[in-house]
């Protein structure tokens, strides 16, 4: 097993698994007003090492958007924390909404965005006319009733290998490719929780909000499931703007 991109160097290859509450934060990605999830771990990076060490992730999730399973790495010097010392170190520096759930030592090669197969996400919504105190911030609340069979027939016209552009917002850099294969869309209700989980090989910048917003929209009865083949099919000549809110999304794992 390869240390690191120079072991040779006193450099070895640390990767993170990490969850966040998205509330606090600016999202994942570094910002100006360094108040991103991405620029509080680098932070506890220059304490520990006295340098700037960049931290690349999976991906970018939004602003309020939450990670059960965020991945990550960095290049570290050997010294000065032990290998097995990484987690604590980081969690003792970091706000109390950031844990580093596992730190572990990597291949060489490892990159957390370039070597991901896959994601997986989770939305939540609060089905009731009341929502719970302990869901704010937590799910999207929904008062209105959802027809379950016609949610599920949504997802299953989503299913599979299309051209998503009708279902991705812009970022301002015109993405080359969008297509992408939504592997499997779960549907499941507990009481006033339903969850909806989405497994696939990639999904665009607001993708899952997206589709989200548009299996409600016909859930409840504002749109037919037919809408979805027209999305689908105008391969980004006609977009949906129905975006369920960043509180619901929830990033599970990322698959490698």
């Amino acid at each position: 097993m390869s240390a690191g991109p120079a072991s040779g160097g006193g450099i070895v290859r640390i990767r993170l698994l990490i969850a966040y509450d998205g509330r606090p934060f600016q999202g994942w990605q570094s910002q100006s007003k360094g108040q991103a999830v991405q620029d509080h771990l680098e932070r506890a990076l220059v304490e520990l090492c006295g340098s700037r060490i960049v931290v690349h992730g999976s991906g970018r999730t939004d602003a309020g958007v939450h990670a059960l399973g965020q991945v990550a790495h960095m290049d570290v010097p050997v010294a000065p924390i032990p290998e097995g010392r990484w987690q604590h170190a980081l969690n003792s520096r970091l706000p109390q909404e950031i844990r580093v759930l596992k730190a572990t030592r990597a291949r060489g090669d490892f990159h957390a965005r370039f070597r991901a197969k896959g994601k997986v996400y989770v939305y939540r919504i609060w089905n009731e006319s009341v929502l719970h105190p302990l869901e704010i911030g937590r799910a999207w609340h929904f008062p209105v009733p959802l027809d379950a069979e016609r949610l599920r027939e949504c997802a299953r016209r989503l299913e599979g290998r299309h051209d998503f552009a009708g279902f991705a917002a812009n970022r301002g850099t015109p993405v080359a490719d969008t297509v992408r294969t939504v592997q499997q869309i779960t549907i499941r209700r507990q009481g006033a929780l339903w969850t909806l989980r989405f497994r696939g090989d990639g999904f665009l910048y607001r993708m899952v909000r997206l589709l989200t917003g548009t299996m409600v929209r016909c859930a409840q009865g504002k749109a037919a499931p037919e809408w979805i083949d027209e999305l689908l099919e105008a391969r980004g000549r006609v977009k949906t703007s129905f975006a369920a809110p960043a509180e619901g999304l929830y990033l599970r794992q990322v698959l490698y």
